[in-house]
């Protein structure tokens, strides 16, 4: 029996993060602060992304995304 890898969280860049969701960067900002939108993770000293699991999760159902009832982040 052959054990599969666990399929990698990638880290979406601001750009990408728009392109997907089609909102501008003020919405997913003013989203954040609401807690409706997945909070970004600081990748270095300048640059900011998000795990792909948490935007397709809130593309899942945006409507009810609830940041502060999500494991991790």
């Amino acid at each position: 029996m052959q054990i599969q890898p666990e399929p990698l969280d990638r880290i979406l860049r601001i750009k990408a993060v728009l392109a997907c969701t089609g909102l501008t960067r003020s919405t997913l900002y003013r989203k954040m602060v609401a807690g409706t939108f997945p909070q970004n993770t600081q990748i270095s000293t300048r640059c900011m992304g998000w795990r792909e699991s948490a935007i397709a999760e809130w593309l899942d159902n945006p409507m009810s995304y609830d940041a502060a009832n999500r494991k991790g982040g």
